[in-house]
């Protein structure tokens, strides 16, 4: 069995463009910043967005809308057919549904809808639920309580 040590990463280290060694360079003379004006200076740079004293176009552009994003509270969905898989009688919380991988984290805010049919008498805890799976868990004889 051949063991292959790899000592460098391909790429990795590129030598420096030499700028300012003569014609024949292609960087030689003006090494590349053209011929006076304050980029040909040192410390000048651009800002991203500068436009050359033309109105950017972020300034062009009317302000619209507003975003709830950052405020909404989300929920993750639970359809009352994926409660099937859980034993007659038993408790189903956000732990319960976090280690039966149907949600994504114990934190997270659980919403109840009623799609499918449920057969099984459970007690489920949820941070909402629908007017639909509310009543389909009743029917079986179970509850329907909500977190706050």
């Amino acid at each position: 069995m051949l063991n292959f040590e790899i000592t460098s990463v391909a790429g990795k280290s590129r030598s420096p463009k030499r700028i300012g060694r003569g014609r024949g360079s292609g960087h030689g003379k003006t090494c590349g910043r053209g011929h006076k004006g304050s980029g040909s200076r040192a410390g000048s740079r651009s800002l991203t967005l500068y436009e050359g004293g033309q109105m950017p176009l972020f300034r062009r552009l009317p302000k619209r809308g507003f975003s709830n994003y950052r405020f909404a509270t989300h929920y993750e969905i639970i359809n009352v057919c994926q409660l099937e898989r859980f034993d007659e009688g038993a408790v189903v919380d956000a732990e319960q549904l976090h280690s039966a991988g149907l949600v994504d984290s114990t934190k997270s805010r659980v919403k109840v809808l009623g799609d499918g049919e449920l057969t099984k008498k459970l007690q489920v805890w949820a941070h909402k639920f629908s007017k639909n799976a509310e009543h389909k868990i009743m029917a079986c004889g179970g509850k329907a309580e909500v977190i706050q």
